[in-house]
Order: C-alpha cells, then sequence, then structure tokens
C-alpha cells in the first residue's frame, strides 16, 4: 500500500521559510507524480508543486513560482516541499499526494487525480 506522511508544518511570521517533509511510502518499482497540494479555510485545494519519480522532474504552480521549490532526499523516501518568503495567504494544511496512474505528471495540479493523500500539516503565516 501507499503511505503518505507529511510532517514539518508550523505557525511563522510573513518572510519566513519552511519545509515540509512528505515521508512516502510506495511500491517499488512503479513511478508516480507525487503533488503537495494546500488547502486554506473556505477554498479549494491547490496544487502547489509536483514532482515525477521517472526522472525527478519538479513542477511548480504559477502562485507560487519562486519561493516554493519541491525537492527528493537520496533515499527517495522523502519529499521536501521547501517555502520561502511566506505570505499570509500561505496559510492552509498543506498535504502530499500520490498517484501511479497519471501520464502527464507537468500538467498534474488537480487533486481529483490523485488516489493517495496524507493527513496533512498546518502552515500558519502571520
Amino acid at each position: 500500500d501507499v503511505q503518505l506522511v507529511e510532517s514539518g508544518g508550523s505557525s511563522v511570521l510573513a518572510g519566513g521559510s519552511l519545509r515540509l517533509s512528505c515521508a512516502a511510502s510506495l511500491n517499488p518499482g512503479d513511478t508516480y507524480c507525487l503533488g503537495w497540494f494546500r488547502q486554506a479555510p473556505g477554498k479549494e485545494r491547490e496544487g502547489v508543486g509536483i514532482f515525477n519519480t521517472h526522472g525527478g522532474r519538479t513542477y511548480t504552480a504559477d502562485s507560487v513560482q519562486g519561493r516554493f521549490a519541491i525537492s527528493q532526499d537520496s533515499t527517495k523516501n522523502t519529499l521536501f516541499l521547501t517555502m520561502n518568503t511566506l505570505k499570509p495567504e500561505d496559510t492552509g494544511m498543506y498535504y502530499c499526494a500520490a498517484d501511479g496512474g497519471l501520464s502527464d505528471c507537468s500538467s498534474s495540479f488537480q487533486d481529483y487525480e490523485y488516489n493517495f493523500w496524507g493527513r496533512g500539516t498546518q502552515v500558519t503565516v502571520s
């Protein structure tokens, strides 16, 4: 089974930085789109970045371009979301998601495309 566990959320001041982690247990030999999503109170869930385990390419949403970056550790078991110059509008629950059936990770920013989800980690920027 695919399992995803997020951590690293916290309360920070505007302008600060955070690094979120997603411990991912994936099926060996399969390739996945791994996504970071966020959801602010009263708003729809929004994709902020995608990682393609086949080749390691990353894709970042325009809304966070230049401030957020996705990376993976050398063991390939943990996905990171590094967030810089945080703004109050970045506040929300951040989720890690995975799907092995997507043909094009670069365009997979919609939450309905993903079958596996973590429980999320809260980020509050004030």
